[in-house]
């Protein structure tokens, strides 16, 4: 790591706690935090705290996970559908919904950087019950899956997320550094809901038909929690010599999660 970037000591260095105070949740203005990112969520399915993590160990942070992306990053590389399913019944194979799309990123897990004071801030409880309190659950849990419950992403030139709706209700996610052009985060709020798959809007959007979709650039050092389940969403291709790294955390309302060893396989090219 460059010696001019001193990784952060504790969590008061790492991340920006007078503007976003974690640690004090039941104080005004931890309550004041909560409601408006409350309100975001009810408003537009996401909220963003910009610059929450300090520039200085955005860096670090930063420095110290590039040698390990390109020494030891899984190319994640797939051609999908917005379902990440073969079929869906009930639709011709033709449908505008189930058109494909390509995803290439490289991939490392927590295991392979357990050093770096990312881990130390997921694991971070005020940070948990932060994300609990905000989406009214009583409790939320760290992932047990020592390879899916920390990822960070790499995208190079060329290299984008396809469209498509998550699995889990939302993804926590902290970009650390951002492109030079492209890799923007492009979003359409409700396009479905629990009991309306909206197949004929899916069609639309994905034939460009749809003017609410939104375009929401992204500053490094920016967390992001996404309900994405339901909110049809995208990364551009990325473009420049930079590549766009974020981080995402995944937070479970039930303890002991794991993925399956096919699951591991196909996301990172390894089961243990």
């Amino acid at each position: 790591m460059n010696p001019l970037f001193t990784m952060p000591a504790d969590i008061q260095d790492l991340i920006d706690l007078d503007t976003y105070p974690l640690h004090a949740l039941d104080g005004a203005q931890g309550r004041n935090l909560i409601m408006s990112c409350r309100a975001d969520l009810a408003a537009t399915g996401m909220f963003n705290l910009e610059d929450f993590v300090r520039p200085a160990a955005l860096t670090a942070l930063t420095t110290a996970l590039e040698p390990v992306i390109e020494a030891g990053s899984f190319m994640h590389r797939r051609r999908h559908n917005v379902y990440f399913m073969k079929s869906v019944q009930g639709l011709a194979p033709d449908h505008p919904a189930l058109r494909e799309f390509d995803t290439a990123h490289r991939t490392i897990c927590a295991d392979q950087f357990a050093d770096n004071p990312l881990c130390r801030l997921y694991e971070w409880p005020p940070l948990v019950a932060f994300i609990a309190r905000v989406m009214e659950q009583p409790e939320l849990y760290t992932m047990a899956d020592p390879l899916a419950r920390l990822n960070v992403m790499s995208y190079r030139a060329g290299q984008g997320l396809g469209w498509h709706f998550d699995r889990s209700p939302f993804t926590t996610t902290l970009l650390l550094q951002a492109p030079v052009e492209g890799g923007v985060f492009e979003y359409r709020t409700a396009l479905r809901s629990e009991v309306d798959p909206n197949y004929a809007g899916v069609g639309r959007l994905l034939a460009g038909q749809d003017d609410q979709l939104r375009r929401m650039p992204v500053r490094a050092g920016t967390l992001n929690l996404f309900k994405g389940k339901n909110t049809i969403h995208r990364v551009t291709p990325v473009s420049g010599d930079r590549d766009r790294i974020i981080a995402v955390f995944s937070y479970y309302p039930r303890p002991d999660v794991l993925f399956t060893p096919d699951e591991r396989i196909g996301f990172y090219g390894r089961a243990a």
